[in-house]
């Protein structure tokens, strides 16, 4: 996440909605990708959702026929908000699906919604289990379904823990069925003998792996033994689509966070922990596509940064009494599946700088 600040030169944060130094209202202008104060100069009105519950700080073009934002208009289902907690927990998810949405958005990635573009376009459903036990996170033909439980915290960690996960947030939630909605919207019409397919083929295996089936034995026998070898998590191991999934969240985590510590300031080369040197296999790409060294070695060094800093993140956190932030290992397979969706960005947005 971007450093920002207020015309008056105080700080704002992602989720602000008012200066507190000049009391100012301030939104996020997605189409600017700035914040900015809700005024007649820079013409722009305040998202319905947020004049209406105050849980949306996303900003239109004042004369927008349109009175919801960017974000707020992929919404295909809400919960019902007359009833319980489940404002408080909507906020939360909105919250997320807008950081999603931001660092999709930097990658250069189009995002149409589905009322717009009803073959490739996003859409959203947040559904409470409560309303609805049969509903589950995942994805289908461009609508990301979110079980709404999951914005509280004791729910989501109850399960995190049930099913041995090292972590377990509602943006990981997020990034991860984006991944599948990138694959379907970009890769799953390209041609079986297409460079990207045979790629993706290479480092993450064979997609036609009967999916159900594939799941179905993870739940029932557990962690593939030696996972951690080549897998940034343990369900990344049940089928080549979860691992990609799971290495595009991760992707997403990394971009966000370097960028994130990089704009306050914190320099890697000034971190008293030695740099972690992967060897310069692990930033290489599959043979059957484009082969350039100096992005090779750009990509080795960004992530080894992040490795880095991970580290320094993850001991601040213990020195607070709370788990490790990124408790994960970076293996040279893994690095190789974050060079290819490190690649997949670039040819899917703009490249990485």
């Amino acid at each position: 996440m971007q450093r920002f600040l207020c015309d008056c030169g105080n700080v704002l944060f992602f989720g602000s909605s008012q200066c507190l130094k000049c009391a100012s209202p301030v939104g996020y202008d997605p189409a600017r990708g700035l914040m900015v104060k809700i005024s007649t100069e820079h013409r722009v009105k305040l998202c319905q959702n947020g004049v209406k519950h105050r849980l949306c700080n996303w900003l239109l073009p004042a004369d927008s026929k349109e009175v919801f934002c960017l974000s707020c208009r992929m919404n295909r289902t809400i919960p019902d908000l007359n009833w319980g907690r489940n404002l408080l927990l909507w906020g939360r998810m909105e919250l997320a699906k807008r950081r999603l949405l931001y660092g999709l958005l930097s990658l250069g990635i189009r995002l149409p919604s589905k009322t717009d573009n009803p073959s490739s376009g996003l859409a959203f459903d947040i559904v409470s289990t409560l309303s609805n036990p049969t509903v589950t996170t995942g994805h289908l033909n461009g609508v990301i379904t979110v079980n709404l439980e999951e914005a509280d915290d004791t729910y989501r960690q109850i399960n995190r823990q049930q099913l041995g996960e090292s972590s377990r947030t509602l943006l990981g939630h997020f990034r991860h069925e984006s991944a599948h909605y990138l694959w379907q919207r970009y890769l799953s019409d390209l041609a079986w003998d297409d460079p990207l397919r045979l790629a993706f083929r290479e480092r993450f295996g064979n997609e036609w792996i009967d999916y159900s089936t594939a799941l179905n034995l993870h739940y029932q026998r557990g962690s593939q033994p030696g996972w951690e070898q080549s897998y940034i998590t343990a369900y990344a191991a049940s089928h080549p689509w979860e691992d990609w999934a799971e290495t595009w969240a991760h992707y997403m985590q990394i971009v966000d966070g370097l960028e994130t510590c990089e704009s306050l300031g914190i320099d890697v080369r000034h971190v008293a922990l030695p740099l972690v040197m992967l060897p310069n296999i692990a930033g290489t790409l599959p043979a059957m596509l484009p082969q350039s060294g100096l992005t090779d070695g750009e990509f080795l060094a960004w992530l080894q940064r992040w490795m880095c800093l991970s580290s320094v993140l993850n001991e601040i956190a213990h020195s607070m009494g709370e788990p490790a932030l990124y408790p994960f290992v970076i293996s040279v397979p893994v690095a190789q599946k974050l060079r290819l969706a490190h690649h997949f960005a670039s040819v899917w947005g703009r490249r990485y700088g």
